[in-house]
């Protein structure tokens, strides 16, 4: 297979001194993106292959060999292959003494073995210095170049940590999971295998004030997410409302209406009527009873 190789743009000014070499022991995803770095860098890099004939995508610029070779080449040695795959290594005990032997492996879980990657690689090659590195970089950050978090410039006036605009994200997320998890509870409780095991106040408290305060938490996740642009002209496209505006219309319209029944002078009256009173008392027992008091 012929080796297909990625072009490369320095991130430092070439230097007319001898490059050092860096030798990369694999050539999956995380070996090619360091090796590509490295060579932006400006060093030079040899990768190390079990086939160097058959591997491919690899930087512009970087040489592969057998483990052996890319080893004598260099006294730094990045391992970038699986902790399973660690056995070659002792046939090269002799080739890897005295140098720098860099583990970047991470178990998939914690105490998965007695002992870490870097002590085992330790007894494995007694003669060579082990160290830990790049364990919390991923091969996608080391591709991302100059895209990465760490390098964005953010060209706006606006601070994007501004204390005055964060806190409306915030409260945007925390409304929406509360109320998503009381919708939630209340569509559990309208099935008949669960309002059928709890008893009439039970239901009711869940079905009135949870329901409420439901529509509560919903209707302030909406109003949250318009923020500053909801009764802002200047952000309605062709003069129309916004969909997240339309859908406030009737949650408000029953926030409103329920505001009003609970007033004390209206909750009062209502409250009596529900419990059986009537205005015109005598006159009903009158007639009730078959007499009048004409």
């Amino acid at each position: 297979m012929a080796k297909t190789y990625t072009n490369t743009f320095p991130l430092t000014m070439t230097s007319s001194e001898k490059q050092e070499t860096i030798c990369i022991f694999g050539t999956g995803d995380f070996g090619r993106s360091l090796g590509y770095k490295m060579l932006q860098c400006g060093y030079s890099v040899v990768f190390g292959s079990r086939n160097p004939q058959m591997s491919s995508l690899l930087p512009s610029g970087a040489e592969v060999l057998s483990y052996s070779e890319a080893a004598q080449k260099s006294d730094v040695v990045i391992l970038t292959i699986h902790r399973e795959h660690y056995g070659f290594l002792t046939e090269l005990t002799e080739v890897l003494k005295e140098k720098v032997l860099v583990d970047v492996s991470n178990n998939l879980k914690i105490n998965q073995y007695p002992e870490s990657n870097a002590e085992y690689l330790a007894q494995l090659v007694p003669g060579a210095h082990v160290v830990k590195a790049f364990n919390t970089i991923s091969a996608w950050a080391l591709q991302s170049g100059a895209m990465d978090a760490s390098r964005q410039i953010v060209d706006k006036k606006e601070n994007p940590f501004s204390a005055s605009s964060a806190w409306l994200s915030d409260s945007y997320v925390s409304l929406g999971i509360l109320g998503f998890f009381l919708f939630v509870l209340l569509g559990i409780t309208s099935l008949p295998s669960v309002s059928n095991t709890v008893n009439w106040r039970e239901f009711r408290f869940v079905q009135s004030k949870l329901g409420y305060l439901t529509l509560i938490l919903c209707t302030a996740h909406t109003l949250v997410y318009g923020g500053k642009r909801f009764l802002s002209p200047s952000s309605l496209r062709w003069g129309l409302p916004s969909a997240y505006v339309l859908a406030l219309i009737i949650p408000c319209t029953v926030l409103v209406i329920k505001f009003i029944l609970i007033m004390p002078c209206i909750d009062k009256t209502l409250t009596r009527i529900r419990q059986g009173w009537e205005r015109n008392y005598k006159y009903s027992k009158s007639a009730l009873n078959g007499r009048s008091d004409i």
